[in-house]
């Protein structure tokens, strides 16, 4: 008897002493991650810019017979291509929107006029000159500043990346384990389709705003489809990203109205329809999880943290399953647990 409850004791006691390993391994990584995050997380997209470019030279040897070498060579000069335009078309939007801040903000002014005499008209006291005083020091131009020195860092990170992609592939001769090979087939699956999707979603926002005659469309449409890499509030927040634009540019009508109606209904169609199908049960993690796993992701490494933060999930999803102190980790990841 007496054994028996020493025994219960030790295993209670092991299983206490794994949750206080697990909280003080899970800090030591957090912190590992944000003092290491400008090299890891360049060398983290390289890995998966590795995986898209591998797998797609596969599905080209598979599919057509194309040599491997062939393949990748094929699939690099496109990659090489896509981000020569997307540096372009971003520039471009970039220019459009720095030459346009003086125009916005004489409309944000005229917008702020009207705003104080309706609200005059229904009985409600602004005080006018707080109002502007605010609206004139919008510090627009220490805006402009940081984001060229976020396309400045764009551009170096992108050396640092092509840099750890070439010693990626040089790498990559050995032979791979069952194990890592799935977990690239369906990360690179899920970013495929997920690139796929964001494509359609942009393109679809750029075509509507146009028809609009909305200013900064095209800006909009690449802010959309880097958005469309954020579950949930990613589409939310694109979808309510033209109100000011189109606010300022109409004021509130017809135009507005209509955009919202058909961006809503390209998101649903695109983001509830078409990617649940293509991709299915997807990664296999719990909604409620990828909202906290986003909100952990963007606090260590910021905005690409956000973007990254299915992917990242779902690989330490998959390496928790392989262990088995771990599965009731994964277990909590997929939702299976918290559903009981």
């Amino acid at each position: 008897m007496k054994t028996n409850n020493i025994n219960k004791k030790l295993e209670q006691f092991a299983a206490a002493n794994n949750v206080c390993l697990m909280i003080l391994a899970a800090g030591a990584l957090t912190a590992f991650l944000v003092y290491t995050r400008v090299i890891l997380m360049p060398f983290v997209i390289a890995y998966f810019i590795y995986m898209l470019l591998n797998t797609a030279a596969a599905y080209m040897k598979e599919k057509w017979h194309v040599p491997t070498f062939l393949g990748l060579l094929a699939t690099v000069l496109l990659f090489v291509c896509l981000s020569v335009l997307s540096i372009f078309f971003i520039s471009a939007s970039i220019e459009s929107f720095i030459q346009s801040t003086d125009i916005y903000a004489s409309k944000l002014n005229d917008t702020i006029d009207w705003f104080i005499l309706t609200a005059q008209k229904m009985g409600i006291v602004l005080n006018s000159e707080v109002l502007m005083n605010y609206l004139n020091n919008i510090p627009v131009f220490n805006m402009v500043k940081t984001m060229g020195s976020n396309i400045v860092s764009i551009f170096t990170n992108a050396g640092l990346i092509s840099l750890f992609v070439i010693f990626i592939f040089m790498s990559s001769t050995k032979e791979k384990t069952n194990f890592v090979s799935n977990i690239e087939k369906q990360i690179s699956y899920y970013l495929i389709i997920k690139i796929l999707v964001s494509l359609l979603t942009g393109f679809f926002t750029w075509l509507t705003l146009t028809l609009v005659g909305a200013e900064l469309a095209l800006m909009i449409a690449f802010i959309t489809f880097a958005l469309n890499f954020i579950p949930n509030i990613g589409p939310f927040i694109a979808t309510m990203l033209p109100i000011p634009v189109l606010f300022l540019q109409y004021g509130f009508d017809w135009h507005i109205i209509l955009a919202i109606s058909l961006l809503i209904t390209i998101h649903f169609v695109i983001g509830n329809i078409l990617e649940t199908k293509w991709l299915g049960k997807g990664m296999d993690l719990n909604p409620v999880i990828v909202i906290a796993c986003l909100i952990f992701w963007a606090l260590v490494w910021g905005v690409m943290g956000a973007l990254l933060a299915v992917p990242l999930t779902s690989i330490a999803k998959m390496i928790f399953e392989r262990y088995k102190p771990t599965r009731p980790l994964a277990a909590i990841l997929a939702g299976r647990r918290l559903l009981g």
